[in-house]
């Protein structure tokens, strides 16, 4: 009974990782996956005032977000109606990856009317 018991253990210990693992690659049918460009604008407020005026620098805390979000995800973000609303610069807003200089970063990805560097 004791070594029944261990398989069972040990099959759902499996069971949950090969599940854990899988979790993070399900991604919904949006540029963000299942996430909502709309409210994830505020996820990049440090970015705000270097999306709005060339020549400000952008902050690291900004350039550390823009290396983990893809560049259709910040496409997406860029032409949502809440960042126009915010008052946002769609070219402007688009330099910011190519401002914070990560290496290997798609460049020039067509953005609505607008380029993502």
């Amino acid at each position: 009974m004791g070594g029944g018991l261990i398989l069972r253990y040990m099959w759902m210990v499996g069971l949950f990782a090969i599940v854990g693992n899988n979790w993070g690659a399900v991604e919904g049918a949006g540029e963000c996956g299942q996430l909502d460009p709309e409210l994830l604008i505020y996820k990049l407020a440090s970015c705000a005032p270097s999306s709005q005026d060339k020549s400000v620098e952008v902050p690291p805390k900004c350039c550390g977000l823009m290396q983990k979000i893809r560049t259709s995800c910040l496409c997406a973000i860029i032409l949502s109606k809440e960042a126009k609303s915010l008052g946002l610069n769609p070219a402007v807003a688009g330099t910011v990856p190519k401002r914070c200089k990560i290496a290997g970063r798609p460049r020039g990805y067509k953005c609505g009317a607008y380029v993502v560097e």
